[in-house]
C-alpha cells in the first residue's frame, strides 16, 4: 500500500468532480435548500389547512365555530356557498369544508340533534386524518361553551405535568431537518463513489489505471477518501450555516463526535456505492439499483418512522444497513446529548458493517478490472 498513490488518486477524483457541474449542483442543494425545505413541510404535521365553511344558519354560534379555526394549523377558512362547495374540493382549493345547517343554533338550544356536514379531501392523507380529528373537536367544544353560557377549561380530579425533553417546544422542523442531513451524507457517498468509478470506464481512464504501478485497493481509498471527504465537508456547512444559522436548530452533543460517526458512515456508504457501481457497469443500471438500495435505506431505517411502529423481521434485517445505526447516533448525539459511553455500540457496528462492505467491494473490484 502506497499512501502517496492513495493521496494523488483522490486529488485526481477532486479534480474530476469540480469539473461535473451536475454533482456539485447536487451537493450544494443536498445540504442546504433540500434541509431547509424537508424541516418545514413535514406531510404528517398539520400546518395551514385550507378549510371553507358554508354558514347557512348566520348565528352567534356558527360565527363562534367560524373563528375557532386559526393559524398555524388552519388558514382562516373562507365563508362561501353551498353552490362553491363541491366545485372548490373538486379544484382541490379545500382540504375540509364544514355546512352548517340551516337554525342550528336553535336546534342545539331545544335540545335536539342537528348535524353538521364535515366533507374532507382524502387524498391529502395524513392532513386529512390529522385535521378532521382536529375540526370535531374544535365544535364539540364551541358547542359546548355555547350551551353553559361560560367558556371553561375542564377540571380534571389528576393533574398531569408535561415535561417535553429534548425539544420542549415540539418543534417538527427540528426532527426533518437532522433526518435531512443523514439521508443527504447516505445519498451523495453512494452516488459521489459509484459515478466515480463509473465515470472511469465510460471515459475510458480505467485502462490507463491498469498499467500503472497501483493496486486494486489503492484505486478504491483514493476513491473513498475523496468523495468521503466531500460530503463530511458539505455536511459540515449544512449544519453550520442551515441547521445552526438559518433554522436555529440547537445541538445539544458533541459535533466531533457527530462527525466521527459520520466518518465510520461515510466508510461503509462509500464502499456500497463502489460495490453498486462494479455490479451496474453503466451509469443507468446504477441509477435503477440506487433506486432499489435507497429506498428502503431511507424508508425502514428509522428516519422516516420509528424502528418501533415496523415489524419485528424488518427491524432485525435492517439493523445490517449502516444508516440504521448512524440515525441512532446522531438522534442521541444531537438531540438528547449522549457520550460515547452511549453509543458505543452504534459506532462499532458501524465499523464492522464498513470493513465488509468494504471487503465485498473489494472482490467485486478485482472481478470488474479484470
Amino acid at each position: 500500500m502506497n499512501l502517496a498513490n492513495v493521496f494523488q488518486l483522490g486529488v485526481k477524483e477532486l479534480r474530476g468532480l469540480l469539473r461535473d457541474p451536475a454533482m456539485l449542483v447536487l451537493i450544494v442543494y443536498s445540504f442546504t435548500l433540500s434541509i431547509y425545505t424537508e424541516s418545514n413541510a413535514l406531510p404528517d404535521t398539520l400546518s395551514n389547512a385550507t378549510i371553507s365553511i358554508v354558514d347557512e344558519d348566520r348565528s352567534t354560534l356558527s360565527n363562534r365555530i367560524a373563528s375557532a379555526f386559526y393559524l398555524p394549523y388552519f388558514v382562516p377558512p373562507d365563508l362561501i356557498t353551498i353552490t362553491e362547495m363541491d366545485a372548490r374540493m373538486d379544484r382541490g382549493q379545500d382540504t375540509f369544508a364544514l355546512d352548517i345547517p340551516p337554525d342550528f343554533a336553535r336546534d342545539v338550544l331545544a335540545g335536539n340533534v342537528p348535524q353538521i356536514q364535515l366533507n374532507v379531501d382524502a387524498t391529502r392523507m395524513s392532513q386529512a386524518f390529522t385535521g378532521a380529528g382536529y375540526i370535531q373537536q374544535i365544535v364539540t367544544n364551541e358547542v359546548s361553551e355555547y350551551v353553559d353560557r361560560v367558556r371553561s377549561t375542564p377540571r380534571m380530579p389528576v393533574d398531569l405535568v408535561l415535561r417535553a425533553r429534548f425539544n420542549p417546544e415540539m418543534n417538527a422542523s427540528w426532527f426533518g431537518a437532522v433526518n435531512s442531513v443523514i439521508m443527504s451524507i447516505t445519498m451523495l457517498s453512494i452516488i459521489l463513489t459509484g459515478a466515480a468509478l463509473i465515470r472511469e470506464k465510460e471515459h475510458g481512464t480505467v485502462e490507463h489505471l491498469l498499467v500503472m504501478p497501483v493496486s486494486a485497493a489503492e484505486i478504491m481509498l483514493s476513491k473513498i477518501w475523496s468523495m468521503g471527504a466531500v460530503v463530511l465537508l458539505a455536511s459540515a456547512v449544512g449544519i453550520t450555516f442551515v441547521l445552526q444559522g438559518a433554522l436555529q436548530i440547537p445541538i445539544a452533543g458533541s459535533l466531533g463526535l457527530f462527525f466521527l460517526g459520520a466518518v465510520l458512515m461515510l466508510f461503509a456508504t462509500t464502499a456500497l456505492g463502489i460495490f453498486l457501481a462494479t455490479v451496474a457497469g453503466s451509469m443507468p443500471q446504477f441509477g435503477l439499483l440506487l433506486i432499489l438500495v435507497l429506498l428502503p435505506l431511507n424508508i425502514l431505517s428509522g428516519g422516516l418512522t420509528p424502528r418501533e411502529s415496523m415489524p419485528e423481521a424488518i427491524q432485525a434485517i435492517m439493523l445490517l444497513a449502516p444508516n440504521t445505526h448512524f440515525i441512532i447516533l446522531s438522534q442521541a448525539i444531537m438531540f438528547r446529548g449522549a457520550g460515547l459511553e452511549v453509543v458505543w455500540p452504534q459506532f462499532l457496528a458501524l465499523l464492522l458493517i464498513g470493513t465488509v462492505l468494504f471487503w465485498l467491494a473489494y472482490l467485486q473490484f478485482r472481478k470488474f478490472l479484470r
